[in-house]
């Protein structure tokens, strides 16, 4: 099973704020624990990079990625450190086909027909559509189905265990993203088996919404 199916079993993507390296890898166990096997690991910290490769060193089981990925420099830090798939705000061009030359999974940030037009162009059919509550939701992904059928969405930004069923039976949707599974509090608390129950929670939502 490649990567792409990977996401899709799992269902979610969850947007992982660490701002202590330490606490990589137990998030990452809870998250397992939960049955969730992908967490993107957003450079919004200094942690980032340290993470990422805490968390490829010492947990086979889990998927890494790194996310808000703005600059060519963190795309290459983030390979270099572990990651296995890359994920952008928005569209870059470069970053993308720096990925792809690799043979790294990338999702860049397509919000508008131009920008979806952009990752078709690079071969792409599955982008991150983000902020998902700020840029029309649902309503607006399913219009963009229309001239991009071939296209498949993660949405994140507004995706909570409220709405995460509507979401999942989407069609046009691979997976979510969203950080309510392993919030920043949560993780620099310790609160590991409150990460493991909604982890639960979400992928029994997610199974009995497809």
């Amino acid at each position: 099973m490649g990567l792409r199916e990977e996401i899709y079993k799992t269902g979610i993507v969850p947007v992982v704020v660490l701002e202590d390296a330490k606490n990589a890898v137990p998030t990452a166990e809870a998250l397992l624990a939960g049955g969730v096997n992908f967490m993107e690991i957003t450079f919004r910290t200094a942690a980032a990079a340290d993470s990422i490769k805490a968390v490829a060193d010492n947990c086979p089981d889990m998927i890494v990625g790194a996310g808000t990925v703005i600059t060519m420099e963190q795309c290459k830090i983030a390979i270099t450190y572990g990651a296995k798939f890359i994920v952008s705000p928005g569209f870059d061009e470069n970053i993308v086909s720096y990925c792809i030359d690799r043979g790294i999974t990338v999702l860049p940030g397509c919000v508008t027909p131009t920008e979806i037009m952009a990752a078709i162009r690079k071969g792409l059919d599955i982008v991150k559509f983000f902020p998902a509550n700020v840029y029309g939701g649902l309503n607006a992904m399913k219009a963009l189905n229309g001239p991009f059928g071939g296209v498949k969405f993660i949405p994140t930004g507004g995706v909570s265990a409220d709405n995460l069923a509507e979401f999942a039976k989407a069609p046009f949707i691979h997976a979510v993203g969203g950080s309510w599974i392993c919030a920043k509090a949560d993780i620099n608390a310790g609160n590991f088996e409150k990460i493991t129950k909604l982890s639960k929670q979400a992928t029994d939502i997610i199974k009995a919404s497809r």
